[in-house]
């Protein structure tokens, strides 16, 4: 899952492209990705599933909506990009109508048209690519999809593409449908684009870049399009990504020797062996070189209200939040650079979050916790999920759970599960546990993935590990997400601030923070951090 912050420095980043003559246009932006690891996988929209692939395809992607080149919140805000306006949507929530704008053209100079949508979605579900397509989970909700896996048609009935006019048709409401078309799984391709199970390697783009050549394992060349008739930035000509970097490690030393501009190299790596601390007392925190800023990716502790200890007894559930020593669980997870702390449950970068102090986060208040527990505590017993990893952190977070509530009266067991049975195990019925630690970031941005998803009764048995189903927030929760724009992030801020202070199904610990480090040459003020680096933003130093 995708883990992201934001920043921006001066003018000329704050509104995409700029007319200040100070700002160089032109030049190779060069980067650095590792041969294992967190590689590439694919450029094809289609297939590709990893943090380098979808940083790259940013670039290259025109979408039906997206997030603007800005910092947040205002960069993650919905906006329309190919598309003139949001959706019309019909009264059953079943169908999107799409009207496109005119001026997109691929890289081939082709006119950008709603077939090239169309195309985009059926690909991910061509008979040839259905098993190694992630985007397939987003778009089997559309009309027709098993139809076309199946091979017995080449498009889903549920799609009509008529020039610039999109029609969508879905088997159920899918009120957050417009935020999923910014995955790349939705960019638009041309109408032909074959669906090869290994990935095209080349291709027309509608974004300001397109994919010139992909050599897989050793290099990928994004090149300017001249064609682009959007409003994104495009500063530099072109970006050249080596794929050959041993380790992660060697990312982070190209960049500070200037061998490379930028590498995508996960959070924990800058927070081992001190990496982070060189860094900062090096470069400074958000000044040229090295940012740290809150990402989207938060670490919670569910609380299962479906069994004794939980269920029916908000009291305790508060008394919890009020009881845990969320910058211990920080300083466990790497130090106090790896998290911003936080006691709700939309990230605070997402727009519509307002921060209502409703837990302590500086330290524990035992006296409240105690207050609450009293008399609530049932069998003063519960079991504690965690992760077993060869990093301690999760061990630790676990122990330091274990002694706070032993405060308020809990006898806490800790039980270590392995990473690949931790999700089937704690989606299982019945199983017994009263608490789980668990990370979670959203494929794309919106409330609905972190309020919905997380807490609304019709996901038990997915990602609501809470087991929470009440009727109130249910029709609460629906209610906020069909609305669109600025009311919708208002809605969901104070939802937010509801479901924490009032019903508290889940202890929001810390949102993970996300390190980036730029070489010299990069220009500070082209910098947008939104959740990784915005390729399409930078500019290069004269």
């Amino acid at each position: 899952m995708l883990a992201a912050g934001a920043c921006l420095l001066g003018a000329a980043a704050a509104h995409g492209g700029s007319t200040d003559s100070a700002i160089r246009n032109g030049g190779t932006f060069r980067i650095s990705f590792p041969a294992g690891g967190p590689a590439l996988d694919f450029v094809d929209p289609a297939l590709s599933y990893t943090f380098p692939g979808w940083a790259l395809l940013d670039a290259a992607c025109a979408r039906l909506m997206r997030y603007p080149d800005k910092p947040p919140p205002e960069g993650f805000r919905l906006v329309p990009d190919v598309a003139a306006a949001y959706p019309r949507v019909s009264s059953d929530g079943k169908t999107y109508t799409f009207t496109l704008r005119g001026g997109f053209r691929f890289s081939n100079g082709a006119p950008v048209r709603a077939s090239a949508f169309a195309r985009a979605i059926n690909r991910t579900l061509a008979p040839a690519i259905k098993d190694k397509s992630p985007g397939s989970q987003y778009t089997l909700d559309v009309v027709g999809a098993d139809a076309v896996q199946g091979g017995t048609r080449p498009a889903a009935a549920g799609i009509v593409a008529r020039g610039n006019s999109l029609v969508i048709r879905l088997k159920r409401p899918v009120p957050d449908f417009p935020a999923r078309t910014t995955m790349p799984f939705f960019c638009a391709v041309p109408p032909n684009l074959p669906a090869d199970p290994e990935g095209v390697t080349a291709f027309p783009g509608a974004g300001p870049y397109y994919v010139a050549e992909y050599v897989r394992g050793r290099r990928v060349l994004l090149k300017r399009n001249r064609y682009y008739g959007g409003t994104r930035p495009r500063h530099v000509d072109q970006f050249v990504a080596d794929l050959q970097a041993n380790a992660l490690e060697e990312v982070l030393d190209r960049i500070e020797r200037g061998a490379a501009d930028w590498g995508l190299v996960p959070a924990p790596i800058y927070f081992q062996a001190g990496r982070a601390q060189k860094f900062r007392r090096k470069y400074g925190i958000n000044r040229s070189r090295f940012f740290v800023k809150p990402g989207l990716a938060i670490r919670l502790l569910v609380l299962n209200t479906s069994r004794p200890l939980f269920g029916n007894n908000a009291r305790l559930r508060r008394a919890v939040n009020f009881a845990v020593d969320r910058p211990a669980l920080v300083k466990a997870a790497g130090g106090r650079l790896a998290g911003t702390l936080t006691d709700q449950y939309l990230p605070p970068s997402m727009p519509g979050f307002r921060d209502a102090h409703i837990y302590p986060v500086a330290r524990p208040n035992v006296q409240r916790a105690r207050a609450l527990a009293r008399w609530h505590t049932r069998s003063k017993r519960a079991v504690l999920y965690t992760f077993d990893v060869p990093d301690p952190g999760p061990t630790v977070a676990a122990q330091i759970v274990r002694n706070n509530l032993a405060k308020i009266g809990l006898q806490v067991e800790i039980k270590k599960l392995p990473p690949e049975a931790y999700f089937n195990r704690v989606t299982a019925p019945n199983e017994p546990f009263d608490i789980a630690l668990y990370d979670w970031g959203a494929d794309y941005v919106d409330p609905f993935s972190y309020l919905n998803l997380l807490l609304d009764g019709r996901f038990i048995g997915g990602v609501n590990w809470s087991r929470f189903n009440s009727a109130k927030y249910n029709r609460l929760m629906r209610r906020a997400a069909r609305l669109k724009g600025l009311a919708r992030y208002r809605r969901y801020g104070s939802l937010d601030v509801q479901l924490a202070r009032g019903a508290a199904p889940m202890v929001a610990v810390f949102a993970f923070n996300e390190p980036t480090l730029v070489s010299k040459r990069v220009d500070r003020r082209c910098i947008v951090l939104r959740p990784t680096l915005d390729l399409t933003a930078v500019c290069l130093k004269r």
